[in-house]
């Protein structure tokens, strides 16, 4: 139950931050904060990272302080924040269809 709450809590943080209107002016930015924020794989790692550093500040998930557990966090809100970024969307999921013509 641990993973699913930081799962959820990491691809909620990354919607904010790549998709809300409020961090636009940082989307609008040339070099390494423009595309990090426009980027929901590279922003879900580095949720991920946060959200291990202040694990010890929550009761939803409890994760051992280590170097191993804070990469494998990382990867992991940048897996699944950009799978259901992928999957998810303002008018809910995601169906493309391809025709035959396309295949």
């Amino acid at each position: 139950m641990q993973l699913l709450w930081f799962v959820l809590a990491a691809y909620g943080l990354t919607q904010i931050l790549v998709y809300g209107k409020i961090f636009n002016f940082l989307r609008r930015q040339r070099g390494f904060i423009g595309e990090l924020f426009a980027c929901p794989m590279c922003t879900g790692f580095w949720v991920g990272a946060l959200l291990f550093c202040l694990n010890g500040l929550t009761e939803l998930f409890s994760f051992d302080y280590n170097l191993a557990n804070l990469l494998i966090c990382g990867c992991l809100s940048s897996g699944t924040s950009y799978i259901f970024c992928t999957l998810f969307g303002d008018d809910g999921l995601k169906l493309e269809r391809k025709t035959k013509n396309e295949y």
